[in-house]
């Protein structure tokens, strides 16, 4: 988000003060700003609005929670045993800080939302083209926070009540999936009909609009969609153990194709799989046809430009100012490292989750995504003195160059490389910061991409029958990345619903590693356990993988229970 994101108005600087007797699913009124205090006005709808989105930024980035709650737990994503010990082996409750943040935070953000939108509603002295607007974003924002809850946390409750003191009220029970997910869809295309295309005047760069809106209809729709279809669908994965052999003969395990039958998702077994797909596949065309504005996948190389943050493929990121000692947050630090200084190349902290071998295995050779979006060479601050650096990976073509020295292993540097959490597969999306010196630097977090449209529309065309459709929009993503076109035709082409099927998910796992997508595509569809059991108990790290039934979904927090009545018990395996 730009300045006027990122920088709430004096207004609405606000914090929760939670106490033991509070629940998250109210937003608690201590600090709120009242009517008469915002005003009347297009800058107070525009406050308001702010008010919601800050609640992303401070709740839930600042202290360093997300995106960990969304990303740690999949298949290809690693680290080290004191960051992945808990969440990120599946002990959920064992990290309460960070998985409570996604209940504790989305329910906040849905009580300022409740707020924002009835203060904004009554104003009067106020342009209907504002207004309308206004009311879109935040009813945006709580429709995704909705959307991250129920993939979460299956049934929730949904908070109705826009401002109550009445205790009674504010308990609210757990609705049914499909309810939550028609209390979404609802709130989204009421919000695509009220907010403002990115190609109108009045737009401003960096907040959601109209194509955002649509483009999460399509998403929605379509996680409904893949998790109601049927049980036995057939879906391959390239997977498998980390290693084989031991001592000197260790060695990465090769990918082996598993194929894995569709379990069926709770709550989802009785949505019509056609009828949502069908759904998911107008949405995304309206999308792409620009029916809600104008979208185009970026050139890779401008792609994690920070100067491109508010080009059209982000439909909805989430980002900070550096240094900002109050709305900062930490994805710069954990996915790249922290600097010793302004232009030094020694890490000093950070840079510590990264994808397994098995995700970097999966790409073409010449494929951006690991030429351009991987790290090759790095060095932390313990090579200073003996001026060494890792390298990765270790395959024949990288040892040949580090031997050989070749650039970018020409500058006088001793290269080596390790089989440990040290040296993984780390993505470079995050960057291209103002100052990496900065434990806090500046970040974009994309929730939603473009291309991540494209492929929802290649899935839904794909699971309607029109393969030739969906190999068009799955090979846009693939060539603006200089990977291999696929085709439909001979051996090893994608001549059946099921080998495109798995090829687009596979293509999800590649396009959108480290943004928090893959452990609910996995789930969606019905093949987490299969997937994260397939690795074999570990992964490359040594993280424990192994999987059961009761992490499906996270458990609700005690907090809420303890307070809020009306929810009958926590969700399968947890207390």
């Amino acid at each position: 988000m730009r300045k006027h994101i990122y920088i709430i108005a004096t207004l609405l600087l606000c914090t929760l003060a939670l106490g033991s007797c509070s629940s998250w699913i109210e937003e608690n009124p201590d600090s709120l700003i009242t009517d008469e205090k915002a005003g009347d006005s297009d800058d107070a709808a525009d406050q308001w609005v702010t008010g919601v989105y800050s609640k992303w930024i401070y709740d839930m980035f600042c202290w360093g929670y997300f995106p960990k709650v969304l990303e740690m737990d999949a298949d290809y994503i690693s680290g080290p045993d004191w960051l992945f010990n808990s969440l990120g082996a599946g002990n959920f409750q064992g990290d309460p800080q960070s998985v409570d943040a996604l209940w504790e935070g989305c329910y906040g953000l849905i009580g300022r939302a409740n707020l924002a939108e009835t203060h904004i509603a009554a104003m009067k002295n106020i342009s209907e083209a504002v207004k309308n607007n206004a009311i879109g974003e935040v009813k945006f924002q709580k429709a995704f926070a909705y959307f991250l809850l129920v993939r979460a946390y299956g049934p929730i409750p949904v908070q109705l009540e826009q401002e109550t003191t009445d205790r009674n009220k504010q308990q609210q029970p757990r609705q049914s999936i499909d309810s939550v997910y028609n209390y979404i869809t609802k709130n989204l295309e009421e919000a695509a009909g009220m907010m403002y295309k990115n190609t109108d005047a009045a737009y401003k760069a960096g907040h959601v609009c109209a194509g955002s809106a649509a483009g999460l209809l399509a998403k929605v729709y379509a996680t409904e969609a893949s998790a109601a279809m049927p049980t036995g669908t057939q879906i391959t994965v390239r997977t498998g153990k980390a290693y084989e052999g031991s001592g000197d003969n260790k060695a990465f395990a090769p990918l082996v194709s598993h194929t894995f039958s569709k379990q069926a998702v709770a709550g989802y077994e009785n949505l019509n799989a056609k009828a949502l797909y069908t759904k998911a596949a107008k949405w995304a065309k309206a999308v792409i046809d620009g029916q809600y504005g104008s979208y185009e996948l970026l050139p890779y190389d401008k792609l994690w430009n920070k100067n491109y943050k508010t080009a059209s493929e982000f439909m909805f990121s989430i980002g900070s100012v550096s240094g900002d000692t109050k709305y900062k947050n930490s994805v710069h630090n954990q996915y790249e490292g922290t600097f010793i200084s302004k232009g030094s190349e020694f890490i000093q902290t950070g840079g510590w989750i990264g994808c397994t071998r098995h995700w970097y295995d999966l790409f073409d050779d010449d494929d951006y995504r690991i030429t351009k979006g991987v790290k090759h060479r790095w060095r932390y601050y313990y090579h200073q003195e003996k001026n060494l650096g890792f390298y990765y990976p270790n395959t024949d073509k990288y040892k040949q160059m580090v031997a050989d020295k070749v650039a970018p292993f020409n500058d006088g540097v001793n290269y080596y490389t390790t089989m440990d959490n040290q040296c993984l597969a780390f993505i470079t999306k995050y960057e291209d910061v103002t100052d990496g010196s900065t434990e806090q630097a500046d970040a974009n977090w994309p929730f939603l991409r473009y291309a991540d449209v494209l492929l929802i529309y290649a899935e839904a065309e794909n699971e309607l029958g029109n393969q030739q459709e969906a190999l068009t929009y799955l090979n846009k993503v693939r060539e603006r990345s200089n990977a291999q076109t696929g085709w439909l035709e001979d051996n090893g082409g994608l001549g059946t619903t099921e080998k495109m099927r798995s090829a687009i998910i596979e293509e999800r796992a590649k396009e959108f590693a480290c943004e928090a997508d893959r452990r609910w595509d996995l789930i969606r569809w019905g093949i987490y356990l299969d997937a994260m059991n397939a690795l074999g108990g570990s992964d490359d790290c040594g993280v424990n993988k192994s999987r059961t039934s009761r992490n499906l979904l996270y458990p609700i927090p005690a907090a809420e229970l303890n307070t809020n009545h009306a929810i009958k018990g926590n969700n399968p395996g947890w207390n």
